[in-house]
């Protein structure tokens, strides 16, 4: 007899899923029976924490374009999903959470693990949260969430009950009233907005005589579309960090990450620009942006909600990024004065130098920077990188020179920590035959990356290429927050919060049966990763780092200049000292 549970699994393969992450538990015994009993293309992966399979379900949405899919018991299981899929809602991806239910009997009688999952699941899966009471139901609920999470960019959520799991399977509902009949079929949209609307919006760039554009998520695959616009309008182009891989950053027009993590000539160019394109990014400092009415904009998005959001537009195109841009091109008219663009590439080529510069200062006993610098001189063709939250994700943003053909995330809207492990292993079993390395901070480490640590060293054997390198920077501080404490709050570090306890994560990963490499010496990082880039394994590579080097902004205002220095007179003379030294070092590099 077919299940319930035989047939989500049927119908999400026919869907075209083939990956499930996710842990067991008694909520949905059903449906992990199914997987030991199907025939279909689809494989359970299991996570060492339901948060790591959201996330890894997040990350496969972001690396492949198509649906993520979660799975999780009742109660506990359940709410470990959340901060998983909060980060697959706040970047606008498609991903579909299956979670199990206390039988329908017992609901509403307190009864062990019952959770009000509706109400839990209605903020972070607002578009579409149901839960199955009857058979006839499964198809049409599993379709629902399904096209729902796709169409909306967002996180569904579909409850099955324990005992609903088991019931007999309906795979066609009747044909008769109060039943509903869902399908797969594909859709069509009308993905480019009118020809009036597109003349204006060319109207606007034409008459720009200093051009930024600004790119995020959505330009990913308009590279192509976006560097002709450019080369067009004689235009520099800033990049938000999930936008990171729309252009290489090897492109002399590409002033590079912008915001807090971002780079001096995007600062500059926000700041000097009298046209403003943006193109599918919903970036959200508004201080990193022109003056309100400094610049004209247009904006393309593909979800007009965002238009007009993070800076006032006068035309905002609803659309494909790749194919409105394909629209917009032929009405562009090239710009014949350089001395902009001039202008750009040379702050962009000085701006290199300064961050050669900063890597290369003297620390006690790594400079942070350095172990980014030296992998970028080394990246393999079509990598896939993975950034987490904290400090790590600055010398992401600015020291890592992203290549054509490669892939990269981070935690965008959420900035949530722990993603970075999780992230990597989804890419890794998306893409087996590509290399994928994770760049980490060691608070994410100790929060979920050592525990993923373990899902690696089980699951390496079977992708056909085993290079996933897990870097680790062990500074012993949750260093980004002592950096925002002192300078938004003018406090100086509080070591109980701040200090980790120590950990050895290089012997850790060798004690898995992974590659373990501990590095401490500035003059050893390069060679590490030569060696860590062909171990013919996974690798953990602890980099021992300086809590105490400065992840400069491209504009402090005096009020956190102040703020700074005021934390700095507070903290003891070692620390204190040390932080103050590492910042003139790094100003003067600069």
């Amino acid at each position: 007899m077919e299940t319930v549970s035989d047939f989500v699994l049927k119908r999400l393969s026919q869907w075209g899923v083939r990956k499930v992450y996710g842990y067991p538990g008694d909520g949905i015994n059903g449906l992990i029976g199914a997987f030991g009993r199907t025939e279909e293309p689809l494989e359970f992966i299991q996570a060492r924490h339901e948060e790591s399979a959201a996330f890894m379900a997040c990350a496969h949405a972001k690396f492949t374009g198509q649906v993520g899919v979660c799975l999780a018991t009742s109660g506990p299981g359940a709410i470990h999903l959340l901060n998983g899929l909060y980060d697959a809602k706040l970047d606008h991806q498609p991903v579909v959470a299956l979670v199990g239910q206390q039988a329908r009997s017992a609901l509403g009688g307190d009864y062990q693990q019952e959770v009000d999952l509706i109400s839990l699941f209605k903020d972070v899966a607002h578009d579409y949260v149901q839960m199955a009471t009857t058979a006839e139901q499964a198809r049409h609920i599993v379709d629902r969430a399904m096209r729902i999470a796709l169409e909306r960019r967002s996180v569904t959520c579909v409850i099955f009950p324990n005992d609903v799991q088991d019931l007999p399977a309906v795979p066609v509902p009747p044909r008769e009233h109060g039943t509903v009949h869902t399908g797969i079929g594909i859709t069509s949209h009308a993905a480019v907005p009118g020809p009036d609307a597109l003349r204006n919006a060319a109207d606007i760039l034409n008459r720009g005589e200093k051009v930024a554009i600004l790119v995020g998520a959505g330009a990913l695959q308009a590279g192509e579309q976006v560097s002709q616009v450019a080369e067009l309008l004689g235009a520099g182009v800033a990049k938000a960090l999930l936008g990171k891989a729309v252009l290489p950053d090897s492109l002399p027009y590409v002033t590079g990450a912008i915001g807090l993590l971002g780079t001096q000539p995007s600062w500059d160019m926000m700041n000097e620009c009298d046209t403003l394109l943006m193109v599918g990014t919903s970036f959200p400092y508004a201080e990193f942006l022109p003056q309100e009415g400094q610049a004209r904009a247009v904006q393309i998005d593909l979800d007009g909600r965002k238009l007009s959001l993070r800076y006032p537009v006068e035309i905002g195109l609803v659309g494909d990024s790749r194919l409105t841009l394909e629209a917009l091109i032929p009405l562009l008219e090239p710009k014949k004065a350089r001395r902009w663009r001039d202008r750009i590439e040379k702050q962009v080529s000085a701006w290199r130098e300064t961050v050669h510069a900063r890597a290369m200062v003297d620390a006690k006993p790594i400079n942070p920077q350095r172990p980014f610098l030296e992998l970028s001189k080394r990246l393999p063709p079509q990598t896939i990188l993975t950034c987490d939250s904290g400090s790590a994700a600055n010398w992401y943003a600015r020291n890592v020179d992203i290549q054509a053909g490669m892939m990269g995330s981070v935690s965008g809207g959420l900035a949530t920590m722990g993603c970075g492990v999780p992230y990597a292993i989804a890419a890794k079993e998306a893409y087996p035959d590509r290399p994928v390395i994770a760049l980490v901070g060691d608070g994410a480490m100790q929060m979920l990356g050592i525990n993923e640590l373990i899902t690696i060293a089980h699951r390496w054997k079977d992708w056909s290429n085993p290079t996933l390198v897990v870097m680790v920077l062990n500074n012993g501080d949750l260093n980004l927050v002592t950096w925002e404490q002192r300078v938004m709050g003018g406090d100086p570090r509080f070591p109980d919060s701040q200090w980790l306890p120590k950990f050895s994560y290089a012997e850790y990963g060798r004690m898995l049966g992974l590659e373990g490499i501990r590095v401490d010496s500035p003059d050893d990082v390069g060679p590490a990763w030569d060696r860590a880039l062909t171990a013919g394994r996974p690798v953990v590579l602890e980099m021992v780092t300086d809590p105490e080097m400065p992840p400069l902004p491209p504009h402090i205002p005096a009020k956190q200049i102040g703020a700074y220095f005021k934390a700095l007179r507070k903290e003891d003379a070692a620390s204190g000292g040390a932080a103050l030294r590492a910042t003139i070092k790094q100003w003067w590099a600069g």
